[in-house]
């Protein structure tokens, strides 16, 4: 955004027009005031206006609520990040300019609620300061009795008037908002979006308007990470699921319960989690491929059950919604520490696929991706998405549903004979027949958590059991043989390569894009597949002087954090080096630029 000035234009100046590429609002107020709500609306706008979107919000971890911050980035060019800094605050409370000014780039607009706050005379000077009573003006618009609850729409006029925003858009999103409700609610949500952008917005020095954005092939649709997810699964073929509900997850679970029925399937909540993971392994056991999920708490339950179904054999696909540390730990902030659990979690060994969405589009195709491995390779695919994403809007070309939604019914047609665990097979892959088809030979296999034969009888054999320990290794080898080899964001060769998973994709890939306009030497590469881990890794990292994996985990007891301590051990390399960090909050790109100067001159000191 341009910059603006600090203190009043003088009287009877003219308001200046400037066009913007792209601009980062951050709203600061409490839970219970709907700052979500106003974020929300300004992405889903973007997204229909062909603009590029990226949000971050944190919210309490109480029930009672309190403060919290939605941040949107929106803008006519390429978005990869929710950005560094704000180039304008729009604060509702003292507590929430007091935290959040500092957020603010220098010469940034403050627009706050001078109801509630008394700005700070030594920060006029670095922000030009834009105080309207939204409080009062919003019960003013809409009738006393609804005090002040408005006042997050009313503050979207103000914000539609800075920014010159599609009026007729927003209207529609805010109708399309209160639908079903009482009429009334609607009208005084107009009628506050209305007072709101008829302000006049006091001594504003300027107002905006974006530059056009570039078409993009096809229509764009808006939706977080985990809406995403849950209308992949839909797409690729789920059925049936089971749950519990656990902050993050949870969103998922609810629009499952909610959409499911509508293609003729069904979710279930269950009495805990175990009860959910066993539930959907029976469904996947019935013979089509089921689903459950949680967040890390949840998943330490589900271990013993995903042991058995790794025993068995059956497509799974559970869904981690990660967050912040062990126990109940820090529940609405992020962290991406179930890598462990979820690659190694459990007793004996059992094999599983652990694959990680890097985007909000990517959680939509990710999710059939591990519904099709779970179906071919009959076995436990977990999708670690975390609370960055889940909760990230973003805006994405529109799936071309035709092409992409699969039907996964069972095939009940008769067979002479059937081993599911055939061990003749050179890569592993059992088969198995949904319950009911019919096997001429009259053998009909089973299915247990013990060693077993390869009809599935239960067997002590020292011989057996090292052939089917081998056996659901090598399904996961072959696999991994066939996965795509990762490409290199930048240039193949160079000094410093930022290795990433996850959530951390957008952030990376714009501190490679910053490094390399300031002629530093830096490329990228992001793993999706976590085990078995993609081919060709090894031969992108020869080609750096330095290779730094960036994560939101702990370094660990030896420095180098859950993704950079598998692939120290799977590849050897001594200059792979962790930039780990735990703040439960998103990678800043600036961060990263300055965590890899640093993590460089001490990952010298280590080899």
């Amino acid at each position: 955004m341009s910059d603006t000035t600090a203190g009043s234009p003088s009287p009877g100046a003219a308001k200046t027009i400037s066009p913007i590429q792209e601009v980062v609002i951050r709203i600061a107020g409490n839970s219970q005031d709907g700052i979500q709500a106003i974020g929300g609306f300004l992405a889903r706008l973007a997204g229909r206006s062909e603009q590029e979107v990226m949000t971050f919000m944190t919210i309490p971890a109480t029930i009672s609520g309190g403060a919290s911050i939605f941040q949107v980035r929106m803008g006519s060019g390429e978005v990869l990040s929710s950005g560094d800094e704000a180039d304008v605050l729009l604060a509702f409370y003292q507590h929430s300019y007091d935290a959040h000014i500092s957020s603010l780039k220098k010469g940034g607009i403050v627009l706050y609620d001078s109801d509630h706050i008394e700005p700070k005379e030594e920060w006029k000077k670095d922000y030009h300061h834009l105080g309207i009573p939204i409080s009062g003006l919003t019960v003013e618009a809409i009738g006393g009795t609804a005090k002040d609850k408005g006042k997050n729409i009313f503050s979207l006029g103000l914000i539609a008037k800075m920014f010159d925003l599609n009026l007729p858009k927003l209207e529609k999103l805010i109708g399309e908002r209160f639908t079903g409700k009482d009429p009334s609610i609607l009208n005084n949500a107009l009628a506050a979006f209305h007072a709101g952008h008829a302000n006049p917005l006091g001594n504003v020095l300027e107002t905006f308007k974006f530059v056009d954005a570039q078409k993009k092939n096809g229509h764009q649709i808006v939706m977080n990470g985990n809406e995403a997810l849950g209308y992949g699964l839909i797409a690729a073929g789920v059925r049936f699921g089971a749950g519990y509900p656990i902050t993050p997850w949870s969103d998922i679970m609810e629009l499952l319960r909610r959409e499911l029925p509508k293609y003729g399937g069904t979710f279930i909540q269950t009495e805990d989690e175990i009860a959910a993971i066993s539930m959907a392994i029976g469904g996947s056991y019935a013979g089509r491929v089921s689903v459950t999920g949680s967040s890390g708490p949840g998943i330490s339950l589900k271990t013993e059950a995903l042991g058995w179904a790794i025993m068995a054999e059956m497509p799974l696909v559970i869904v981690d919604v990660q967050r912040g540390g062990p126990s109940t730990g820090m529940p609405t902030n992020i962290e991406q520490s179930d890598l462990n659990i979820a690659v190694n979690g459990g007793h004996g060994d059992a094999p599983r696929v652990v694959i990680a969405p890097a985007n909000v589009e990517d959680c939509f195709y990710m999710a059939i991706e591990a519904v099709n491995i779970a179906r071919k390779y009959s076995v436990p695919v977990i999708i670690l998405t975390d609370q960055g994403i889940a909760t990230r809007i973003e805006a994405f070309v529109e799936p071309n549903l035709e092409k992409v939604c699969q039907d996964i019914s069972p095939d009940f047609t008769p067979v002479a004979d059937h081993k599911p665990y055939d061990l003749s097979k050179a890569d592993g892959i059992t088969t198995h027949l949904a319950p009911g088809t019919k096997i001429n030979s009259g053998k009909y296999p089973i299915v247990t958590g013990l060693e077993h034969d390869e009809l599935g009888h239960p067997t002590g054999s020292p011989k057996l059991h090292m052939q089917m320990t081998a056996k659901r290794r090598k399904k996961l080898q072959a696999l991994g043989a066939s996965l795509p080899v990762p490409k290199v964001y930048g240039p193949a060769e160079g000094n410093v390569l930022l290795v990433g998973w996850g959530s951390t994709e957008g952030p990376i890939k714009e501190a490679v894009d910053r490094a390399r306009a300031a002629g530093d030497s830096v490329s990228s590469v992001h793993i999706r597949h976590v085990n078995p881990l993609p081919p060709g890794l090894e031969n992108i990292f020869s080609g750096f002087n330095h290779v730094l994996v960036v994560e939101m985990n702990d370094e660990g007891l030896y420095g180098f954090g859950q993704l950079g301590s598998i692939l120290r051990a799977r590849f050897c390399d001594p200059k792979i080096q962790g930039m780990n960090k735990t703040d439960g909050l998103t990678w800043k790109v600036k961060e990263i630029l300055e965590r890899a100067k640093t993590n460089m001159t001490a990952g010298l000191r280590k080899l």
